[in-house]
């Protein structure tokens, strides 16, 4: 039975579930830093690898590992806008004032009540970056970090990747204590790991347990974005409420995962959590400090989901245990020049064996556009082995840079000519996609993926470089213009805080 249908809840594990009222071993070139030549910090003094053959001793473990772990607290809606109902008069306000008498005259609450939230980060360079979850920040107006020996910091914003749930923080200090990243791809089921956070807002807990599974998929990524990665180290070390963003170590001490779920039917731990892998997460933080924002690969393929019911894998002709079926090949995509075709059977990601969907995005997800990889294939039960050059997912092989588009929380593409033609147009802008949590949405209720852009700040707009521009230059705010195929009506959509 599917590990989703046994598991009644999925939950996040920290970040907004606390809210409290009142209260890569595969680094893309030329990255911003690594940990290839640093000197080794000093929290890891005297440490001594676990000698082969004896009891594992988690004492020097925890030891190295606990200072570079930080509490992270949050305020949300800080600066949320008051209720701007009307007030009703209150006949005694001269006397008693308007705030004191209130609830008996059934005015509306004035006054936004900020929401306080918890979570872990992890210290990665000795000059302040912090790797953290990105729903344990998200929305969040106010970033307070707390070391393991009671000093805070105000912490700044780099960037966040919701479609890994990472996000990388900012504190200003020096020689600070970090830890060394290990190798998620070595890291093998059984073998013992420690877990290390702030539960329940507890101080520092280290919790042990042993990697139960590998390449894990919960779908929980999805929620936030329409190109999700998610390929787990499962464990049973015990992580619970604001646990979330902290560290997930091996008996020598090296970061090997970012604790990000657990798996429960109460909303505490109930035997399962879930990491994501430590060569995803060196990816993801180098992309975000060179390029501020990450340079997300694609092989140009869709493939038959790990969970898809067994009618479909019959449908298609599925054999169990061949490698990923290639469902279909993008006509532009990077595999389309490469050889691979519909029903082939991926084996290998630069000679590394995968055998699901989820292992193959996380072998991916550590190259950028413009990288080569090599692909290993069945077919009528042969193996070949292909190059193939990753594109971007606008289907070039440029990185991409951080652009407005990011913010709105849509897919977009072209428009035929024809289509729009008969409105007297020559070109246009179609929304392929829309999250529920962008921006357009988020200031547009009424917006509806299908929608086709012809105009942005009454500018006619033809093709995706030409609607990306005025965006850019659009200031602060903007109007979308266009219509809906089948309908002769004209809509208009605003956006705002464009540059926020």
């Amino acid at each position: 039975m599917k590990l989703r249908n046994v598991l009644s809840t999925v939950l996040i594990s920290g970040g907004t579930a606390l809210a409290v009222l009142f209260g890569y071993q595969h680094l893309a070139h030329k990255p911003v830093f690594t940990q290839e030549a640093v000197k080794i910090p000093a929290n890891y003094t005297g440490f001594e690898n676990n000698p082969p053959g004896q009891p594992v001793d988690f004492q020097q473990a925890a030891q190295a590992a606990t200072p570079a772990v930080v509490h992270i607290t949050t305020v949300i809606g800080k600066n949320q806008a008051s209720n701007n109902l009307p007030r009703k008069k209150n006949p005694f306000s001269d006397l008693f004032g308007d705030d004191f008498l209130d609830e008996f005259f059934g005015n509306p609450q004035m006054r936004s009540v900020p929401q306080r939230a918890s979570g872990s980060g992890v210290i990665i360079s000795e000059d302040g970056f912090i790797v953290t979850n990105n729903h344990v920040i998200d929305e969040a107006d106010e970033i307070k970090v707390t070391l393991s020996n009671k000093k805070s910091y105000t912490a700044k914003m780099v960037g966040t990747d919701p479609s890994s749930d990472l996000a990388v923080l900012k504190i200003e200090s020096k020689g600070l204590p970090f830890l060394l990243y290990g190798n998620s791809d070595q890291v093998k089921v059984g073998q013992w790991v420690l877990a290390i956070g702030y539960p329940l807002n507890l101080e520092t807990t280290v919790t042990a347990g042993i990697v139960s599974a590998k390449a894990r998929t919960l779908g929980l990524n999805a929620r936030k974005s329409q190109t999700p990665i998610e390929s787990f180290i499962q464990t049973d070390a015990a992580v619970n409420q604001g646990n979330s963003g902290g560290a997930l170590v091996n008996t020598n001490g090296e970061l090997i995962g970012i604790n990000s779920a657990i798996a429960s039917p109460t909303g505490a731990y109930a035997g399962y959590s879930y990491a994501i892998p430590v060569n995803i997460v060196k990816k993801i933080v180098n992309d975000i400090l060179q390029f501020g924002t990450v340079q997300r690969a694609y092989i140009g393929i869709s493939y038959l989901p790990d969970d898809a019911p067994d009618t479909e894998k019959e449908k298609v002709g599925y054999k169990e245990g061949q490698g990923v079926f290639v469902r279909d090949v993008a006509k532009d995509g990077a595999a389309s020049t490469s050889g691979l075709k519909a029903g082939d059977y991926i084996t290998k990601v630069n000679g590394v064996r995968v055998l699901t969907g989820s292992e193959m995005v996380e072998q991916v997800a550590g190259y950028k556009p413009g990288d080569k990889v090599s692909l290993s294939y069945l077919r009528d039960g042969k193996e070949a082995t292909t190059s193939v050059t990753l594109k971007n997912r606008a289907g070039s092989y440029e990185v991409v840079r951080n652009t407005v588009l990011d913010k709105l929380g849509a897919e977009f593409e072209n428009v035929d000519k024809k289509l729009v033609s008969e409105f007297g147009y020559e070109g246009g802008v179609r929304i392929k996609n829309l999250t529920n949590d962008g921006m357009l949405s988020d200031q547009n209720p009424s917006l509806k993926k299908g929608f086709i852009i012809v105009k942005v700040s009454g500018k006619a707009v033809k093709n995706m470089d030409e609607f990306s521009r005025a965006l850019e230059v659009a200031g602060n705010s903007a109007t979308l213009e266009g219509f809906y195929p089948g309908s002769e009506n004209v809509y208009v959509y605003g956006l705002n805080d464009l540059q926020k």
